[in-house]
């Protein structure tokens, strides 16, 4: 069933959707929505009514454009060579699409996304920048994230140590009005301070400030990127939505919440080269939004295409494909398997835009299929307060707090799981617990190389072809602001394989800016957060398994998988 630039391939799922869109028609979500009506999704407007900004973000930035470009022009052309983004989640997954699809425009500077507590990662980055020619940008809609907080007082100190009072005007601020950015802000007299809407949750903010920001800042043409979503807004207007099937977000969510009814809640996507990099974004958009009250819809990146004979009945694919691609053979094959696809093709690299503004009423309508809030995360709190705990004890006793191991080899140390005498025994009693309807997700803890990366892969295929369960792969502490709130509120379908090893350097945090002390590591908050989170999932009866290698992870990983 095609219209415009999206295809539906549903097979015995169709009657299913074309009854839930009457359903919608009838009764009249579309305008409800559009009227900021919370009664679509929850009785109660807590978490909704204030985060439905997002619907008039592309018309509102748009009018701010000639405001931003005034702001940054003076600050980037011909003065600085690089620009860090500090952000994390919704704060920095739009800017990072935007430079990867779009990159630098000529005389403009190279734009680098720092979301990470890994300090292998920082020490590397912090030895390219000429900071007397770098701009950070601090984007964190509360003020108060961890990460965020320290990454900021470690650059802010080190500009502060090579530019002294002139350090300040290294420094921009992304944050709603309020925040305790904000304030601080105004004591440090940094060289600007946008103040994106409370309104709008930040998974939901790439059309707003914390996306355009960094966008304009690269020099892309951020007004024919926002007329393309306002036009793609236009097509989501009641008016359009006959209840039958037409290339919307509407649609489009209706369809992925119902077959997540029935079954059907593991949107792989196969993604071309153009269009990979929005995957990641899609990823938190759709997992942060949806996993909660034990539903959710568990996107898969960058897994290998099989026979669509061995999939499971829990899968639907979608296809993000350009003129370069025929994809035809494969998505007949899977249709004809029985899998429900989609299909995508977007005109040119500016229809991201559209695409953005698609898949967040697409999520929207999903959440009021499922009958649950997609614009909270109830359950992201908990590792954050499992992580607190565990600093305020590494502060206290300068050791981190740790559970006793399941078992000891010479490559590593186990934890949880069952007793094993070698690793790859450990994990094959531990994935021998898996049911149909699992999934499987590797969170990573371990600095990120080319090497660490190609390991990975093989065992994520290792373990698919042994019990064809979809595998998912995430860096944390990245993971957490993307897909933590779905590993802890959905089904419980997931098994969690944590793999971290002690770090080849570490990183004072400075306590606070301009003071030298520090009671805190990035290395140490790294390994807060992977037991924070170790704890927050086992507090919600997860099944997770820890390997931490006691030297070279990759060679760990390779023997691993080989044994598998």
């Amino acid at each position: 069933m095609d219209d415009a630039n999206i295809s539906f391939f549903l097979g015995e799922y169709q009657n299913s959707i074309i009854s839930a869109l009457d359903t919608m028609r009838r009764d009249h979500i579309i305008a409800r929505i559009w009227a900021k009506d919370y009664t679509v999704w929850k009785p109660v407007p807590v978490e909704i009514t204030n985060r439905l900004g997002w619907l008039d973000a592309p018309a509102e930035t748009l009018e701010k454009i000639d405001y931003i470009r005034a702001t940054l022009e003076p600050l980037i052309k011909g003065n600085i060579n690089d620009v860090v983004l500090l952000g994390m989640g919704g704060s920095s997954l739009a800017a990072e699409v935007f430079n990867k699809i779009f990159g630098s425009e000529a005389g403009y500077p190279q734009l680098h996304i720092m979301d990470t507590t890994d300090p292998v990662l920082i020490s590397q980055l912090t030895q390219s920048l000429d900071l007397e020619k770098t701009l950070f940008l601090v984007s964190s809609k509360s003020g108060t994230t961890l990460e965020i907080t320290s990454l900021f007082h470690y650059f802010y100190n080190l500009t502060l140590e090579k530019m002294g009072s002139y350090a300040s005007r290294h420094f921009i601020f992304i944050t709603d009005k309020g925040s305790s950015l904000e304030e601080l802000s105004n004591k440090l007299f940094l060289q600007h301070v946008f103040l994106s809407d409370s309104n709008i949750g930040g998974r939901y903010s790439a059309l707003s400030m914390p996306g355009i920001v960094p966008a304009a800042i690269i020099g892309v043409d951020v007004e024919k990127l926002l007329l393309n979503a306002i036009a793609a807004a236009k097509r989501e207007k009641e008016g359009n939505f006959s209840g039958e099937f037409a290339a919307t977000g509407a649609v489009l969510g209706a369809t992925l919440g119902t077959l997540a009814q029935k079954g059907r809640n593991k949107i792989t996507f196969i993604m071309s080269p153009q269009w990979a990099p929005l995957g990641n974004w899609l990823e938190q958009l759709i997992a942060e939004s949806t996993g909660k009250e034990g539903k959710g819809i568990l996107p898969v990146l960058d897994e290998p295409l099989a026979d669509p004979r061995v999939y499971g009945q829990d899968r639907v694919f979608v296809f993000f494909q350009n003129e370069a691609d025929d994809n035809s053979p494969k998505i007949a094959g899977l249709a004809a398997a029985g899998h429900p696809v989609i299909s995508i093709k977007p005109n040119d690299p500016y229809d991201l835009g559209g695409q953005m503004f698609l898949w967040e009423m697409a999520t929207a309508v999903a959440g009021h299929i499922l009958g649950i809030n997609p614009f909270d995360q109830p359950d992201v709190e908990a590792t954050k307060a499992h992580t607190r705990r565990t600093i305020a004890l590494f502060r206290e006793k300068k050791e981190m707090l740790s559970e006793l191991p399941s078992s000891t080899t010479q490559e590593c140390v186990i934890y949880g799981g069952p007793p094993a005498a070698a690793f790859a025994g450990a994990l094959k009693i531990f994935l021998s617990e898996t049911a149909k309807d699992d999934y499987v997700c590797l969170q990573v803890y371990l600095s990120p190389t080319p090497e660490v990366d190609e390991a990975l892969q093989k065992l994520r295929e290792t373990i698919f072809a042994k019990y064809r369960l979809a595998v998912t792969i995430g860096y944390g502490p990245r993971y957490l602001h993307s897909t933590g709130q779905l590993h802890k509120g959905d089904s419980g379908n997931g098994l969690f394989i944590q793999l971290t090893a002690d770090d080849l350097l570490d990183i004072g945090i400075p306590d606070r800016i301009g003071v030298a002390d520090s009671t805190l590591t990035f290395g140490a908050l790294k390994a807060a957060q992977a037991q924070g989170d170790w704890q927050a999932l086992k507090d919600a009866g997860r099944r997770v398994i820890r390997f931490h290698w006691k030297a070279n992870p990759v060679a760990g990983l390779k023997k691993l998988t080989e044994l598998l």
